[in-house]
């Protein structure tokens, strides 16, 4: 797909340089699924690995699909993660689509499809994994997501760069810390002196983003709109929900961020999370309010 078609993810859309072309395998997210990139090293440590398979599972149960890039350690915990938990997952290749790199994952990306989750490439049939190419992809992982969640990175790693791509592009990057000692999580504590998120646990997250933690099942996964807006928080979502009020009719994300004043990623963004919260709609890359 080219990224002129309304399939096309429209926050990878409102980055500052969208792949022109995706190859993919498999199902791409619905336009209405929010997501999450969970990202780590390769060597990462055992508990590492565990904490982001938790990390993932939890956040598929919760409704969001994860995206990570295939790869050893905290990517395929984080893949993992979401098929335990039996949410959407989606892994973002440096290479061709027509290998799996590396090899020994051939088995979890066949389960990933299996599963209808996806694999997604801006590399042609025959693009061998060339070094660059995943500080390339990086971009990728950050712009499909709404937040990068950063487990074990060290001062030079992938993970580094793709907490950077999601900070630059406005998006939330939340960062778990560690023993200051170890090398594998220098990097986590750069990025947490230079504004990330730390976090200590998944309610963190999901506080957050204002997903509700308890676990009552008369509650919903989100709080109720008195929290939720309290403090002037959402104050983007109630802007985008009384303009499309307003206009009684479908609203595509330019025009609505000419309407809002908001910038286009900024809409994209929280028009995930109101399609979460199944107050608005989209259809043909256009939304409306559900009433």
């Amino acid at each position: 797909m080219n990224s002129n078609d309304t399939a096309y993810p429209a926050l990878l859309r409102e980055t500052a340089v969208p792949p022109s072309v995706l190859f993919y395998r498999g199902l791409m997210p619905s336009a209405g699924l929010p997501l999450l990139a969970v990202v780590g090293t390769r060597k990462a440590t055992n508990e590492g690995k565990l904490l982001a398979k938790r990390i993932s599972r939890e956040c598929a149960r919760k409704g969001f699909g994860i995206v990570s890039g295939l790869a050893l350690g905290i990517d395929a915990a984080a893949h993992e993660g979401a098929l335990a938990g039996d949410g959407y997952t989606l892994a973002v290749l440096a290479n061709g689509l027509d290998e799996i790199y590396p090899r020994g994952h051939y088995g979890l990306a066949m389960r990933v499809l299996e599963a209808g989750g996806g694999i997604v490439s801006e590399y042609p049939k025959g693009t061998p994994a060339l070094p660059h190419q995943f500080l390339e992809r990086n971009r990728i992982i950050a712009g499909l997501c709404i937040a990068t969640i950063v487990i074990e990175a060290p001062e030079r790693s992938g993970a580094i760069a793709t907490a950077r791509n999601a900070a630059e592009e406005g998006r939330e990057v939340f960062v778990f810390p560690g023993n200051p000692e170890h090398p594998n999580y220098r990097g986590c504590h750069t990025l947490i002196r230079k504004g990330a998120r730390l976090v200590g646990g998944i309610n963190d997250i999901f506080e957050d983003l204002n997903i509700e933690t308890e676990k009552e099942e008369n509650r919903g996964l989100f709080a109720s709109n008195e929290t939720m807006e309290k403090d002037g928080e959402n104050e983007a979502q109630n802007a985008i929900l009384k303009i499309l009020a307003e206009n009684k009719k479908s609203l595509s994300i330019d025009k609505l961020s000419h309407l809002t004043k908001l910038e286009p990623k900024i809409i994209s963004r929280e028009l995930a999370f109101l399609m979460l919260r199944e107050k608005i709609e989209e259809q043909n890359s256009v939304f409306k309010i559900k009433y």
